[in-house]
This record gives C-alpha cells, structure tokens and sequence, in this order.
C-alpha cells in the first residue's frame, strides 16, 4: 500500500468530484507525492507538522496503473509519484489523523 496525507477539506472536495487532483504543491511538481508505509512518518514531520484536520489516505497501488512511478527523491529514497488524478476507488482506507502519524501504523 501507498499514503498520502491531504486535508480533510481537500478530501471532502475530491470524493465530491470523483477524483483527487492532488494539493497545490502535487500540482506545481506535475504528480502527486505519496509515501511508503516506512516515509509517511517523515513525510508527515516534514510536510505537515502543526497542521490539523488531516486525513492519511491509504492506497491500493495496483489500482493505479502506469501513471504510478517509483521515483528518487529524499536522500535517493524512492517514493511513489501519481501522474494522473488519484481516482476514489483507489483508495482502501480512510484514517482521520488526531495526533501522531506514527500510532496509525504501528
């Protein structure tokens, strides 16, 4: 599986339209950033410290098809880029974040 940490605004917007199109940042970059079950933590200190009201999306990624592409990023790690909207049926999981990523995934 995959995960991508979003907004539960931007969450609530991409089930009303059937598709995720990605954040701002997805879309200045031309895909959508994703983490494996072992970058998620850091994405999130990284990318999201202090903010509320998120959700972490969990992801089938075989439902992607070619659009997804394993990519070098953070210290040469590979990480998961979506070049297409995220369709909603891709997603398995939703999990509201209250507090730390970390206890999502233990």
């Amino acid at each position: 599986m995959i995960y991508k940490l979003l907004a539960a605004t931007e969450w609530a917007a991409a089930q009303a339209q059937g598709r995720y199109d990605g954040s701002a940042v997805d879309r200045r970059d031309g895909y959508i950033h994703f983490s494996a079950r072992d970058q998620v933590v850091e994405t999130a200190a990284r990318h999201f410290a202090g903010q509320t009201d998120l959700v972490l999306l969990t992801v089938d990624p075989d439902r992607l098809g070619t659009e997804l592409r394993w990519e070098p990023s953070r210290g040469g790690a590979l990480f998961p880029h979506l070049y297409a909207p995220l369709p909603i049926d891709a997603v398995i999981a939703v999990d509201i974040i209250e507090g730390d990523v970390a206890a999502l995934l233990r």
